[in-house]
């Protein structure tokens, strides 16, 4: 008769175990502090120095929130990168053989990954939307783009700008598991973002305009308004889709991880 002997508690693997180990790596990498730290940065300052140099002429007038937080628009790849080296950036490296010899189910780690990011990302970005809008709105007190946080709109806005950037980071987590290279996944991204929907944008069709809509930049745009815009997605229809596009991206990335080599 032959006896099965399970491994010490202290090798199990466990979902605390892998969301430890994510959690560790992540912070390990000098590329999270610089990353995180340039898009709080920039888009503090250049909400800030936007509003400072705002003359007040109302020409061409954005929705206040938009044109606080343009800054995010350096956000968006900045994040995007963080989100595709977490993934593509260990295939680079090799270190994704480890993470998986560890991890032989694979797909916790995956999951794991996403969750982490998602607990960095989404404070990150509130925190510094609540700080560049009083700062950007000091400069801005009796022009047409001064508003409060207690304006209709305003901390939906904030919040959902929040929301929108943090689900392009998972979107970009998942096009890195699928490339399995930094290069090809960020050229994905910036295509999928920034590129496709201008090019459907100039195409002679009502399909492609409402197609339009709700992909991610686009989205990411109707979520940071704070009166919604003729055209344009309603929030709650925008974060949906953002949701789906990341839900999609991580499901895709879940399939291929379980058929292919590491």
């Amino acid at each position: 008769m032959t006896t099965t002997t399970l491994p010490p508690a202290s090798y199990r693997v466990t979902p605390v175990r892998v969301l430890r180990s994510e959690w560790h790596k992540l912070w390990t990498l000098r590329s999270t502090w610089t990353t995180l730290a340039a898009t709080s940065v920039l888009t503090v300052a250049m909400g800030a120095g936007l509003g400072a140099a705002y003359d007040g002429d109302g020409e061409g007038r954005l929705d206040t929130v938009v044109f606080v937080l343009l800054g995010t628009q350096f956000a968006t790849v900045n994040l995007g990168v963080l989100g595709i080296l977490a993934t593509a950036g260990e295939y680079s490296t090799g270190q994704i053989r480890a993470s998986m010899t560890a991890v032989p189910r694979r797909l916790p780690v995956l999951w794991s990954k996403a969750a982490v990011l998602t607990a960095v990302t989404l404070p990150l970005t509130l925190w510094t939307n609540l700080l560049t809008f009083p700062l950007a709105q000091s400069f801005l007190t009796g022009t047409d783009q001064a508003a409060s946080l207690g304006d209709p709109g305003v901390l939906r806005a904030l919040a959902g700008n929040a929301a929108g950037l943090t689900l392009l980071t998972v979107l970009a987590l998942g096009i890195g598991a699928l490339a399995r290279s930094v290069p090809m996944a960020t050229g994905a991204f910036i295509g999928l973002v920034m590129i496709v929907p201008e090019v459907l944008a100039m195409l002679p069709y009502d399909t492609a305009d409402d197609a339009v809509r709700y992909f991610p930049g686009r989205a990411l745009e109707a979520l940071t308004t704070a009166q919604p815009l003729p055209g344009s997605a309603s929030p709650g229809a925008a974060l949906l889709a953002m949701a789906l596009w990341a839900s999609a991206a991580l499901a895709a990335a879940a399939v291929l991880l379980r058929r292919r080599d590491v």
